[in-house]
């Protein structure tokens, strides 16, 4: 959860149904006090590093603390986690040992992430929180629940298997909240969130936290949200200065060879490449670690253990690149992306402002690069009307660069070691070899050694980047085009390729 960045002023937060505060608080310079939360929460908030609220708490907290319904569009890393748990963690009754909040997400890493942010927060009011997802056992969920807790946050699926079992009971449930309901839409939730929200009582407040807002997920909210209020963060990732976006353009069939060029030259220390499936996204890791990258995939086909196995050693820096799907990579908690790769541009526009606000975090330098197939040229256009910025493509490095790159990688590498190493040993052994080989020609032969080739000869002097140019969305090209199979081989599609179910 991100809840570091500076609050703004934005009209759209006086919104029907908002209260007086809502209405004259926009002019305020907000606190976390001046939004009505009790002082202990505000403590609590306080000694965690948070000094001011974000926009969507702004907007949210004050209607939510007096028990009005919410309609929230807001991406994630705004704060929003905070701007329904506070409230909740404030109205629920200690005293009374039943469910009284019902939190709703997409995805068992966010129902964690969600039940620690809400335990962390309430720690001083000995809240009982439970999460509940598959893949853990359920007998101990049911376990947890006899003894009594004050608020759930579960999985769809989990949360349907603990009613159909009798064992969660919903009778007092008050507060009701969806989270990341686009993506419970996109993974064929939406069901299952309607039966359980039929359980519930009818006198209760709900919210709805989406990043995107399509047809089906409003008319989930005209359907069970009343009179809600309307929180609007405006979807900025894309427009975010520390957020610097590149696109190359590429034939289908030669996006694992764009890649690899542009991985060599940007290097980075953290990275995250979204693939259209998650037949990609392994084969695609397959790849990366055969070319000595640290690289492991996410997808829908790996347990629950190995997720996490995969997760923390992402966090740890043992991995410096994860390949995902858009649904694998739901609910991650991972700060300080340097890189977000796009191998394939999503299917929209939201899900791209999704993608690259995963960096440039918290005021933090973040690139997001995407490769683009000429066949592709109409979402660079989307691009540029949804955010109002002009779509510049830069030409891919050449090999010459790569090698330039490489060699200023080992040389940075050299200096390192001889700066920190333990060199005596090695300089023992090559004691043996005075009097009969040059010291430079034993340098270089190490360095051969090492690079496991030859020095390529022709590497240009360091020289400026070509200049960028504008696509232009008359060029779309639907032609049949080869295009990249896992398999290895190349084959013949029209337009855009079908994405394999996740």
């Amino acid at each position: 959860m991100d809840v570091s960045e500076k609050p703004f002023l934005n009209m759209k937060a006086v919104a029907n149904g908002g209260s007086l505060y809502t209405l004259f608080g926009c002019f305020m310079e907000h606190t976390f006090a001046s939004l009505g939360l009790s002082q202990i929460l505000v403590d609590a908030v306080k000694q965690l590093g948070f000094e001011q609220p974000t926009p969507v708490q702004v907007q949210a907290i004050p209607p939510l603390l007096q028990g009005q319904d919410v309609l929230a569009l807001a991406q994630t890393g705004t704060g929003k986690t905070a701007a329904f748990a506070l409230p909740m963690i404030q109205l629920i009754d200690i005293q009374q040992n039943s469910v009284q909040g019902l939190i709703l997400t997409p995805t068992r890493e966010l129902t964690v992430q969600v039940a620690e942010a809400i335990h962390t927060y309430g720690e001083s009011f000995n809240l009982k929180v439970l999460p509940v997802f598959g893949g853990q056992p359920i007998d101990r969920q049911i376990r947890r629940l006899q003894k009594g807790v004050h608020l759930v946050v579960g999985t769809p699926g989990r949360v349907i298997d603990l009613l159909d079992r009798k064992e969660l009971k919903l009778d007092q449930l008050r507060m009701v909240v969806m989270d990341e309901a686009d993506q419970m839409l996109d993974m064929g939730f939406i069901d299952a969130v309607e039966e359980i929200l039929q359980h519930a009582p009818k006198e209760r407040q709900t919210s709805l936290f989406s990043a995107t807002m399509p047809s089906a997920i409003r008319r989930l909210a005209q359907r069970y949200l009343q009179d809600p209020v309307s929180v609007t963060v405006s979807p900025t990732a894309a427009n975010k200065p520390q957020i610097e976006q590149r696109f190359y353009t590429v034939s289908n069939h030669a996006r694992l060879e764009a890649l690899t060029r542009i991985l060599a030259v940007e290097n980075p220390t953290s990275s995250i490449i979204f693939t259209r499936t998650k037949r990609d996204a392994a084969h695609l890791a397959q790849e990366l670690q055969g070319q000595g990258y640290r690289c492991d995939a996410l997808h829908g086909d790996i347990d629950q253990m190995t997720r996490q196995f995969v997760l923390d050693k992402f966090r740890n820096q043992q991995l410096t690149i994860l390949t995902a799907t858009d649904v694998a990579a739901r609910g991650l908690d991972i700060n300080d992306l340097s890189h977000v790769f796009n191998y394939e541009p999503p299917q929209n526009v939201e899900s791209y402002i999704h993608r690259i606000g995963r960096t440039g975090r918290a005021g933090k330098q973040g690139v997001a690069i995407t490769l683009i197939a000429p066949q592709e040229r109409r979402f660079m256009s989307s691009v540029e009307r949804h955010t109002g910025k002009a779509v510049q493509v830069w030409k891919l490095p050449t090999l010459a660069e790569v090698e330039a790159q490489k060699l200023q990688a080992l040389r940075l590498t050299l200096e390192t070691i001889l700066e920190r190493a333990d060199l005596a040993g090695y300089e023992k052994f090559l004691e043996r070899f005075r009097g009969e080989r040059d010291a430079l020609q034993l340098a270089a032969a190490a360095l051969y050694f090492a690079k496991q080739g030859p020095f390529v000869e022709g590497v240009p002097e360091e020289q400026e980047r070509p200049p960028e140019r504008k696509f232009s969305s008359s060029n779309y090209d639907d032609r049949p085009k080869r295009t990249f199979s896992p398999s290895g081989r190349s084959k013949l599609t029209t337009g855009r390729v079908r994405a394999e179910k996740y």
